[in-house]
This record gives structure tokens, C-alpha cells and sequence, in this order.
């Protein structure tokens, strides 16, 4: 097939080399990464008409969609306007993840499991729910997309309100504070899972875990993720059905009376709490990185997963999963997530140990080229991805992948996979 990945960060990259490994396929990535020209051909189109007609013209076979801002955008129904095959879900479904205060009401109005809320542009309003709250830490989000970073957890009443204030005066997020949640926190462990959709038919992956704060030990500030591993220990059989039961078939079902049916990648934030899944939040795309550990274990073909999801033959798929696990660590640049940092050259060894060669993989993110050398430009520069047969196996490989990638200021997490390895 010829196959267009929209997206430049280490996600699309992951999908293009899982795609590149079934050497079945030419790829293109829009705008794609100094990276990705390894993979396939990067173009640059940024308006969605003129990449349909491109699409068409260089007969694309399906377009897979990487980040949340081209689907939030509507680049799904310019595309299926033009009876192009792409995956990922319409404009109105992406409202899932656009819009916050519109997933709770969805939650709320098909009676899925998620914390006590008001949604509001009123900062009295929110300041009057914040009073009534019993306990503490109290959570605020801003309604926008802050690329995964619009979630506050204040310790206190009065910095909850200080939280609500700074967002609606738009001085936090932007216009993506115009309206803010305010919620309940939730105590127990927190998972990601996967949903493939077809607007009716679903497959899900393995549960993961992300990383989300920059420090180890969960400290410091919050990221777009620091690592991550799969599958999790921490989810049994009981839990994944709780899940579908409760939450992806409700929500599939609930989308279709909404007129929006869902279709692409139903991103899961779960909380667990006393053995119940309770819904923090959704996506309408992969995570990043938990996509860089998910697309090595799929044992079947990821293009049929993709084009089955797009097509609505998800009922036909026999998803493949392997019995291994696969563990994420983030090389980030030294100011992330603070502030940009200059670029600077990428040195990557020669591996020779056999094992490792088989067993791990970088997935680049953050990157481009210059005088045909691999810059670091600055926020998340690469994946380390590490397999193997347990947790601490892989975190092993991943890690020492780690020491062959080299570039002024490297910065990452030394404990991925500390929940699972306690």
C-alpha cells in the first residue's frame, strides 16, 4: 500500500517503522521528522484540501492520523469527502478529546464511570464547587487541548481557586482555559488503554503505563510523558472486561446516538480505584510514548489494523499480541519541559551485541538534519525501546540502548517501570 502518517514526533515515527518492518509498503509522513526521511518520503502540505488532492494524486491507499490538532481540525472529513481512506475519528468525535467539559458530559449522559465534576465558565460558579468538596487534592483542567499538559492537581482549596482564576483569565492555557473542569481526585493506580474502533467493532491492546513527570520518583513538573511499559501486571482479566463493559461499549453506542460514531484510536485515561476502572479522561489518538512501546508487540500486521479500522472490517481482524514486554525510556533535551533548548548533534554507537540489536529500537521524535547529521531539537528527542520476556528484561535492554544515544544535555527518568518492578 501507499500510506500517508501525519505527525512528526516519536508516535509517528513508531508506526512508520512498524509499517516499514512488513516491507509491503511506500510511506509518506506530513511533515515527518529529520528522522523518518529513513522510512519514507517526508513532504510538506500543511492545508488539509491540498493534502487530499496530493492523496489523491500519489494514490494513497490510507492515511493514518498521528496528534490530536489535525483531528480536532476536521482533517478526517475533508478526507472521507474526497473517498480517501483515513484513519482516525471526524471532527465531531474528536470532541472527545477537544473539548473536556463535552467527554465528561458524554461520560455523564451514558451513565460511564468518571469523578464527581462541573464544567463552567464562571469563576463563582467553579469557586462554589470548590467549597463544596470534602476532600483533598482537588483536580482542574482547562477545557482546550494543552498537548497534555492542562491538568492541575492543587493541594489546596484556595490554590484550586487561584488555578480557575489564572485559566479563565486566560492567563494559564490560552483560550484552551475559555472554560474550565473542576473534579474530584481520584486514589489509586492510573492506566492507559488502547481502543482501536471502527465505530462499532473494537480491539484492545495491552494496558500501559505513562510517566508522565519529568523527575524520578514522580517529581517535578508534568510532561507529555517520560516513558512508559506494557503490558502492566497490574491489570487482570477482570479489569479489561470491567472496562469493556463498561466503559469502550457504552461509549461506542453512545457516539452513534450522538451522530458522531467513533472510529481511530480510543485513548483510555483509567483510574483504578478498590478494583473499579474509573474514566479520568479520553484521547482520540495514541499516546506518546506509550505508541512506541505498543506498536513492537502487535504480532500481526499494524497496516491491517489501521486499514481494518478505517474501513470498518474490525470484526474480520485477528489480532495478534506477543508474549513479551516492552518498556519506553524518553531522552529528553536539558531545559524540557521548561523551556526550548538549542539544537545539537545527535552520536549514536555501533551496536554489536546481537541480543540487543534483535531486542530494542530507537524511535526518534524530536529531530532533524542538518549537513546530513541527526540534530537534537530540543523537547523529546528519542525513545529507547526495550523487549523481553519479563518487565525488568526489557527495562534492562531499554536502558542500556539508552548509553548509545548521545547529544549535548541528554535528560531522562532513571525508574520507567518502578510501579511494576516495586
Amino acid at each position: 500500500m501507499n500510506i500517508l502518517i501525519l505527525g512528526s514526533g516519536g508516535r509517528e515515527y513508531s508506526i512508520g517503522l512498524a509499517l516499514k518492518k512488513e516491507n509491503a509498503h511506500k510511506l509518506y509522513f506530513m511533515p515527518g521528522n529529520g528522522a523518518t526521511s529513513d522510512l519514507g518520503e517526508n513532504i510538506d502540505i500543511k492545508d488539509y484540501h491540498k493534502l487530499a488532492s496530493f492523496a489523491k494524486e500519489n494514490k494513497i491507499d490510507l492515511t493514518i492520523v498521528g496528534p490530536e490538532s489535525p483531528l480536532v481540525d476536521g482533517v478526517v472529513d475533508i478526507f472521507k469527502k474526497e473517498n480517501l481512506v483515513i484513519f482516525g475519528p471526524s471532527k465531531a468525535a474528536a470532541q472527545l478529546e477537544g473539548s473536556k467539559a463535552y467527554m465528561k458530559n458524554i461520560l455523564k449522559k451514558y451513565n460511564i464511570p468518571t469523578a464527581g465534576f462541573i464544567e463552567t465558565s464562571n469563576k463563582n460558579e467553579a469557586y462554589k464547587f470548590i467549597d463544596s468538596m470534602n476532600n483533598l487534592p482537588i483536580v482542574v483542567k482547562a477545557d482546550g487541548l494543552c498537548a497534555g499538559k492542562g491538568v492541575i492537581i492543587a493541594q489546596s482549596k484556595e490554590e484550586a481557586k487561584q488555578t480557575v482564576e489564572d485559566m479563565l483569565s486566560g492567563e494559564s492555557f490560552g483560550e484552551a482555559g475559555a472554560k474550565v473542569v473542576v473534579e474530584e481526585f481520584l486514589d489509586g493506580y492510573e492506566l492507559s488503554v488502547f481502543a482501536i474502533c471502527d465505530g462499532e467493532n473494537y480491539k484492545v491492546l495491552p494496558a500501559a503505563q505513562d510517566h508522565k513527570r519529568v523527575g524520578d520518583g514522580d517529581t517535578g513538573p508534568n510532561t507529555g510523558g517520560m516513558g512508559a511499559y506494557a503490558p502492566t501486571p497490574l491489570v487482570d482479566e477482570t479489569i479489561y472486561k470491567k472496562i469493556e463493559e463498561r466503559v469502550i461499549k457504552p461509549t461506542l453506542k453512545g457516539m452513534q446516538e450522538e451522530k458522531a460514531p467513533f472510529e481511530g484510536v480510543l485513548f483510555i485515561g483509567v483510574m483504578v480505584v478498590k478494583g473499579e476502572p474509573i474514566v479520568l479522561e479520553y484521547n482520540v489518538r495514541f499516546g506518546d510514548p506509550e505508541c512506541e512501546i505498543l506498536m513492537p508487540l502487535i504480532d500481526s500486521k499494524v497496516s491491517e489494523l489501521f486499514y481494518y479500522g478505517a474501513t470498518k472490517q474490525l470484526d474480520k481482524l485477528d489480532i495478534k499480541i506477543k508474549n513479551k514486554y516492552a518498556v519506553g525510556v524518553v531522552m529528553a533535551s536539558e531545559n524540557y519541559p521548561y523551556s526550548s533548548s538549542a539544537p545539537t548533534i545527535i552520536s549514536l554507537s555501533n551496536i554489536v551485541d546481537e541480543e540487543l540489536l534483535n531486542n530494542s529500537h530507537i524511535s526518534f521524535a524530536g529531530v532533524s538534519r542538518k549537513d546530513n547529521k541527526l540534530m537534537a531539537n530540543g523537547g523529546r528527542i528519542a525513545v529507547c525501546v526495550g523487549l523481553g520476556n519479563s518487565i525488568k528484561e526489557a527495562r534492562d535492554r531499554a536502558y542500556l540502548l539508552s548509553s548509545e544515544i548521545n547529544f549535548d544535555g541528554k535528560k531522562f527518568r532513571n525508574d520507567i517501570a518502578y510501579q511494576a518492578l516495586k
